[in-house]
């Protein structure tokens, strides 16, 4: 195996540079995604149908072109870091979520048919963050 520079490999092949950005954490990759979909804030996304009540083996393999799940597969770091497809099942799986939380950023219960890409990022912010409200009202019932 010959040695060679990034500079010489760039004349023969391309460079992938985006190992050099780790993802490994929950919160690193859902930021990502919040990221991604703000970079278009007005780009009109495709909801997934009444995903509360599909058969769960069924939901797994949901999916629709033009989805927040579609953003985040259509992102080469993302990918990199193992996200296999734009299935919810494998959103679930890779972003690490509940069926509530996944449920809460993509179904068309929340937002109809379609959303704005800046409501969807809002959504996937607020699975880092938790939802303040709820926060608030918890710290005064609790103390």
């Amino acid at each position: 195996m010959k040695h060679q520079t990034s500079y010489e490999l760039q004349s023969v092949a391309v460079v992938d540079r985006l190992g050099l950005v780790p993802l490994a954490t929950r919160a690193q990759r859902i930021e990502r995604w919040a990221e991604l979909l703000e970079r278009n804030p007005l780009r009109c996304l495709s909801a997934l149908t009444g995903t509360e009540y599909v058969d769960p083996e069924v939901r797994e393999r949901v999916r629709a072109d033009g989805s927040p799940l579609a953003v985040a597969f259509d992102d080469p770091l993302l990918r990199a870091a193992g996200l296999q497809s734009d299935t919810y099942g494998e959103a679930k799986r890779f972003f690490e979520l509940s069926d509530w939380q996944l449920h809460d950023v993509v179904c068309s219960c929340h937002a109809g048919a379609t959303m704005q890409a800046n409501w969807a990022a809002a959504r996937v912010r607020r699975l880092i963050n938790g939802n303040r409200f709820f926060a608030w009202l918890r710290s005064r019932l609790l103390h």
